[in-house]
């Protein structure tokens, strides 16, 4: 038996919000993620996608075409079983990621960020699977006092206070 290994990037735009993750029961969970993160955030934007491993379909639900189509395009990119890909706007993952956690279906979340995004797939001759996430850039240095004040004041400035 053999493995292939490939690097997928996914596709977004510079500040789009992305989660990606893995589920069981795809014919309810992808509703389901969808409808708990409805209530988490008023306003919020969605685009939830869903790979089904039967009848080996993407399903999808949202309230915002972009995103929806973002976040199928995506998973079929990913193309492994019972993996979601979630877009958000006017919300920051943050906001909802324990909301997803805590949707009986799901298993993992894999990376949530709105930075450039690459998911490790390794397929064998059953399927695909996800093996884990490259989220943004390699670090080259350790904050300083200097870095750590613009780190504050960037929390502070998204709201959000020490």
């Amino acid at each position: 038996m053999s493995v292939k290994l490939e690097v997928i990037d996914i596709e977004k735009e510079k500040d789009d919000n992305v989660i990606i993750g893995q589920a069981n029961f795809s014919v309810f969970t992808v509703d389901d993620l969808y409808l708990n993160l409805l209530t988490t955030v008023p306003g919020i934007k969605i685009g939830v996608a869903m790979n089904e491993a039967a009848p080996k379909l993407v399903r999808v639900n949202s309230n915002d075409d972009r995103l929806g189509d973002l976040a199928a395009k995506n998973a079929l990119k990913i193309g492994a079983s019972h993996v979601f890909v979630i877009f958000i706007e006017k919300a920051f993952p943050i906001n909802v990621l324990q909301t997803i956690k805590k949707v009986a279906g799901v298993c993992n979340i894999f990376v949530a960020t709105a930075n450039p995004v690459q998911v490790i797939v390794a397929e064998t001759n059953l399927g695909r699977a996800v093996l884990g996430a490259v989220d943004g850039t390699s670090v080259n240095k350790i904050e300083n006092e200097d870095g750590k004040k613009q780190r504050r004041e960037l929390v502070k400035k998204l709201g959000y206070s020490l």
